[in-house]
This record gives structure tokens, sequence and C-alpha cells, in this order.
């Protein structure tokens, strides 16, 4: 029996977890709790006006058996007949209350005692679902007194006394109907919701997340797309919106892939090339010693054009190893490190007629990494320093920094002759220079690459004829 039991267990485990923690069980839970919920709302009415419904009749029934001794001559006929009479009335006692007297009509003995008294004389829904309740859950052997309003000619009300049992045996039958059509109507229901939620909504969704899960097993593999289907409304959107996105995913992929190739290709090739660029380099250094005029003339370019290449391959091998460790950030004095990297991008590179103004108040401080904040400032003021010394004719650069909200925004503006319109789609991607002829276009990106990592953004607020300005927002640490 033992070894019988356990399988039985573990599949009724199984069921009960299917249904628990799976979409399309909950929704039959749920539907099926909620049509018992408004079952019981139901039962309890139900309860109370069948129960209404069965005094009325016993109290009909009490007026038909005492009507023939209410007319002139009744009080003639002999007490067998009022008695019996009353029995099929299934009452024990009537009592008809006239403006000015009361009739007693006994079946047998007088009761010994009244249990509860049930007045009928206001028509109250409230009331008989509080009589139909504790008639049902209370009842069975007790002696009840109803009072109700009467048609009888010349009297105010009936009263009768009875045994409850009757109406309770009546009321159990009626119950267990009601119980047993709930049962069936919920049953029913709840097979029909479910059935239209799980082909409309959950063997959709289904079809949904198997598709996520299988794409993700191998998003390289083209044939695991979700196909894009027909339908309409809101499951039909996500399907199209999921198909898209795994489209776009694995276009991006097989990009990625062809581009670190490529990058792997790039690296081997510009390790190689910085190498023969160092051995020319040497050559141009003797070169330099020369006393043939012509290569004394042709010598300087010659020199600035290796070193050009010789950067552009070092910047390229760093740029495509970096993985910059995450912003340890502390109150960094905004003021104090505006000036150092101004006087650091100055000395960089030869200019005459620039200008820097330090507009950032002393004190200003900024939740942020100091080294990578560094780094971003002077990305931004190199390139303003360059575009104002091709620009020939100096300027000035000023920074500026205010609070707002949660978050500092430091500008970076010049006075220059702007960024050309052709490149400002592509101005923050890598190897895109705006500024100076044999730049290497890693400024910008790398800076905003160091500002997103401190939950922040570089973006470019304006450009012309007027000058340059762009914005860094540094966050403060939540």
């Amino acid at each position: 029996m033992r070894g019988m039991r356990a399988p039985f267990g573990a599949r009724l485990g199984g069921v009960w977890s299917l249904l628990a923690h799976s979409l399309s069980g909950r929704l039959l839970l749920l539907t099926v709790l909620y049509v018992l919920a408004s079952e019981v709302l139901i039962f309890v009415p139900a309860i109370g006006l069948y129960d209404r419904e069965l005094l009325d009749d016993h109290i009909l029934s009490a007026e038909l058996a005492i009507l023939p001794f209410t007319e002139p001559g009744g009080q003639d006929l002999s007490r067998n007949l009022r008695e019996e009479l009353l029995r099929h009335a299934n009452a024990d006692a009537v009592l008809l209350e006239r403006p000015d007297q009361r009739e007693l009509f006994l079946a047998g003995s007088t009761p010994a005692h009244i249990d509860r008294t049930i007045d009928l004389t206001s028509d109250s829904l409230a009331s008989d679902m509080l009589n139909g309740l504790d008639c049902l859950l209370n009842g069975g052997g007790r002696t009840l007194h109803v009072i109700a309003p009467t048609r009888i000619k010349g009297a105010k009300t009936i009263g009768i006394v009875l045994n409850e049992a009757s109406i309770r045996d009546a009321l159990l039958v009626y119950a267990r109907r009601v119980v047993a059509a709930a049962l069936f109507i919920s049953g029913v229901t709840a097979a029909l919701v479910f059935a239209s939620l799980y082909f409309f909504l959950v063997r959709p969704m289904r079809r949904v997340t198997q598709a996520m899960v299988v794409f993700r097993e191998n998003p390289e593999d083209a044939s695991r797309i979700l196909p894009a289907s027909h339908r309409a409304g809101e499951i039909g959107l996500a399907e199209k919106e999921l198909a898209a996105m795994q489209r776009e995913l694995y276009g991006f992929l097989r990009q990625r892939a062809r581009l670190a190739a490529l990058g792997s290709a790039a690296a081997r090739i510009q390790h190689d090339l910085r190498n023969i660029l160092a051995s020319a380099q040497l050559a141009s250094d003797r070169l330099a010693a020369s006393d043939d005029p012509v290569v004394k003339r042709l010598t300087p370019s010659l020199v600035v054009s290796i070193d050009r290449a010789i950067a552009l391959a070092t910047n390229m091998l760093k740029f495509g190893r970096s993985e910059e460790p995450p912003p340890q950030r502390t109150a960094v004095a905004l003021r104090d490190l505006v000036e150092e990297t101004a006087q650091a991008a100055l000395e960089a590179v030869p200019s005459t007629g620039i200008r820097f103004d330090d507009r950032v108040d002393a004190g200003l401080a900024v939740a942020a990494d100091r080294e990578q904040l560094f780094r971003v400032m002077l990305n931004l003021i190199r390139n303003a320093v360059e575009a104002l010394s091709i620009h020939g004719a100096g300027g000035v650069i000023a920074v500026s920094a205010a609070r707002a909200g949660e978050a500092v925004e430091i500008d970076i503006a010049d006075d220059g002759p702007g960024i050309p319109e052709a490149i400002l789609d592509k101005l923050f991607q890598p190897f895109v220079s705006a500024a100076r002829v044999g730049g290497t276009g890693l400024g910008l990106a790398i800076a905003r690459y160091l500002a997103r990592g401190h939950g922040g953004e570089l973006t470019l607020v304006s450009t012309g004829a007027r000058g340059t300005v762009f914005r860094v927002v540094i966050p403060d640490r939540s």
C-alpha cells in the first residue's frame, strides 16, 4: 500500500505544483474561487428567501385551517375538526389578534415554551437572510412563534406556534440543491473561462516565452527567431516586437562577431606596424643629423608623420584593451580639478592667444572618481584648445558648473568655429575626430564612456559659428 501511496502523493503534488505555479493553473484556481464566491453571495439570500417562503406557506395553511371557525356558526364546529385542521397545517397553536380581542386555536395542549419569535410584519431581506441562516445552523427541535400580517377579515395579525424541524429539513434539501447547482455552474463557468483564457492568452504567451527560451540558447541561430504572426491586439504586438528585437539582436551579434575578428586582425597589424614605425623613427632621427639641405627640409614633416602614425597605433591598441574599473567616488573639489585639467591641456597643445575662464564656484563639490573625471575634463578642454588653435585667432574656453537636483552639470564652452555638421551624428563614435587632422578620434568616446560609468552623461548642448558647448552630468551617489 505504501508503494502505491507514494506515487499517488507524488502525482498529486505534481498536479498542485502545476496549478499553483503555472499561469494557466492559477487562472483556473482563481476562476473557480471567484465563481464560488459569487455563488456564496447568491446562496445566502436564496436561503433567506426560501425560509421566508416556507414560513409564509405555514401562515397560509394556518389561515385556511381556522377560516371556518371565524365565520358565523363556526363555533358550532367540533373540537376534533379544529385540531385535525391545525395538524394538517403543521401548527400547534394559532393566535388571531383582532382590534378588541384575541382568539387562540389549539391543536392539542398549550406549548410549554417558545424558543424563538419571528416577526414577518416587516419585509426585510436582511432579516430574512438572518432567519434562514439561523434555522439552517441552529435549528432543529425548537418551537417557533411566527407573527405575520393576515388576510382574515377583521384581524390585524396572525401568529402560529410550530415545530421548526420540518422547516429545517426543507431548508437542508434546498441548500444541498443550491450547493450542487453552484458547484456545477462554477465548474462549467471555470472551464469556459479557463478555455477562453488559455486559447486567447496563455497559449500565445507560452509561445512567446518559449521563443525567448529557445532564442536565448543560441541567439546566433537565425532559425530560432520567432516568426511574426498576424494576430491583432496586445499579444500580436508583443510577438511582432519580440521578433523585431530578436532580428536586431541577431544582426548585432553577427556584426559584433565580424568586428571582433576585424579588431583582432587590426590589433595584430597595428602591433607589427608600431614596430615598423619604431624602426622608421630611428632612421628618421639619423636623417635629421644629415647636412643635406633637401633632407633637412623633408625630415621634420617625415618625423611628424611617423609620430602621428605611432600615436594612432598605440591609442588603437589601448582602446581595444581598455576595461575601465568601476569609479571610486569621493567628494571632489570641482574648481581645483578644472584648473588642474586646464593647465595640463594648455601645456600639451602649443597655442597662442587662448584664454581659460574658470567659472566654477569654489565651494562646489561633485561625487566622482577624481582620476576618471580628470580624464573626461582633459579630453573636452584639450579638444576645445585644438579647435581654437586650428581657428588661429585665439579665443576663450569657459567652464561653468551648477547643481541641478541630485546631479552636477558641468558645461565646457569655447568660442571656436563649431563642429562640422557632417560628423554631428557620429560625433561620439570612436575614431571620429572633429578638431584636427591626425587626431585619433577617441577622446569624446572615452569621455562619454567614463561619464556613463558614473551613471551620468556627456552631451553636445550646442555648436555653431559662435562656439560649442558640451555638458557633463554627474549624479550624486544613491
